[in-house]
């Protein structure tokens, strides 16, 4: 008896997609530009959202989904910078899913919002194949993890926005070829530009900025 093949990863990506859509709508409803920020632990997406928040929090109205496996320690240092943050907490996932996004959204003052950071779980892998609703893809990659990871991970570097390389105080002392990364990830993905930055000495960040504030505008 022939076996009929039962498509079911598709399945739950297509639902996951129509919630997205959702998420989507609702979120262009209130005018809010939405940037998912995805990496391996500990690139630096908290340290960087707090400098973006310290940057333009005087200007633009920020919001933030915090998502990891376990514990609200990033979020706490989110709340402390006077925006408001929900905190998802996958149990084990290695990633945000659209129905999580939704749910947080139930928690979040959307009209006093203009500008809404996800950051997803630590991951290089999993957050690239699940849309949440939003408007643009951010990666990050630290310096210390090396220029090669385009190579192992290329479905990150594929699809995204933008690429900031962080925590670029420390190039003195680690071998990472910026010039080969920049042409790496332009060669899985000629329109992201590629943005160098350190968020703990300011270094780049005007160029970040620059980028957001396109971002919002042009949404």
């Amino acid at each position: 008896m022939e076996r009929k093949r039962i498509p079911v990863v598709e399945r739950i990506l297509s639902a996951n997609d129509r919630l997205a859509a959702n998420n989507r709508e609702r979120l262009q409803r209130h005018g809010i530009t939405t940037i998912n920020i995805m990496s391996s632990p500990g690139a630096g997406k908290t340290t960087l959202l707090l400098a973006t928040i310290r940057a333009l929090g005087e200007t633009c109205k920020i919001g933030v989904i915090e998502g990891d496996v376990a514990s609200q320690v990033d979020a706490d240092k989110i709340a402390q910078a006077g925006v408001p943050v929900v905190q998802i907490n996958t149990g084990g996932g290695c990633h945000l899913d659209a129905t999580m996004v939704q749910q947080a959204l139930e928690a979040l003052p959307l009209d006093e919002i203009q500008l809404l950071f996800i950051e997803n779980v630590g991951n290089l892998i999993c957050p690239a194949g699940f849309d949440l609703g939003q408007d643009y893809n951010v990666a990050l990659l630290s310096v210390p993890e090396g220029h090669d990871k385009p190579y192992k991970y290329p479905s990150m570097f594929e699809f995204v926005d933008v690429v900031l390389v962080t925590k670029t105080d420390l190039m003195p002392y680690m071998d990472f070829e910026l010039a080969e990364f920049r042409r790496l990830v332009q060669g899985l993905n000629p329109r992201a530009p590629v943005i160098p930055l350190s968020a703990r000495t300011g270094e780049g960040m005007e160029a970040w900025l620059e980028w957001l504030k396109t971002a919002v505008k042009g949404k």
